[in-house]
């Protein structure tokens, strides 16, 4: 799948993992800190706890299904290039996979942001997010903890989007 790039990417990093407590649903906070700059994608609960486990250093004993992608990914010669959060549209944003193989041939795969963070993660792989995603749904705050906050504050449930597990 190819997806139309309308501006620049912006490299940012998993900051927090929260619990919305007026939906009781994860949120994944991407931020660069930088810029103060925070962007929360509200999750499912399977996604959230594969991020949690890779986040916090957990070793399962058999592969969780994230694993078991970045093993495809691996063991089929390809290489985890980036995720790119791509676009927002109808409160409900879209993701991209970014493989390569040895030949220098590029694959991009369409994925839920939540699934394409956790295997970036187990890849460290970088997460990247256009910017125009980020002029529509970043929150600028001077602390981490003011930023989530705010976004938890400041939230609608038809903000948040469709969501199907």
């Amino acid at each position: 799948m190819t997806i139309e790039k309308t501006s620049v990417p912006v490299k940012m990093s998993v900051r927090a993992l929260v619990v919305d407590p007026a939906t009781n649903s994860p949120v994944v906070i991407l931020a660069r800190p930088e810029a103060n700059a925070y962007l929360p994608i509200w999750i499912g609960v399977c996604e959230a706890n594969a991020i949690a486990i890779n986040l916090e250093g957990v070793e399962v004993p058999r592969p969780l299904t994230h694993d078991l992608i970045g093993s495809l990914i691996h063991d089929l010669g390809f290489t985890l290039d980036h995720v790119l959060i791509h676009s927002l549209d109808d409160s409900i944003y879209l993701a991209s996979v970014h493989l390569s193989n040895p030949e220098g041939d590029r694959y991009e795969v369409d994925a839920r942001p939540s699934d394409a963070i956790a295997i970036a993660l187990r890849a460290d792989a970088d997460v990247l997010v256009d910017s125009s995603v980020l002029d529509r749904a970043m929150v600028t705050e001077a602390s981490q903890e003011d930023a989530v906050k705010a976004v938890l504050e400041q939230m609608r449930p038809e903000d948040m989007g469709e969501y199907e597990m």
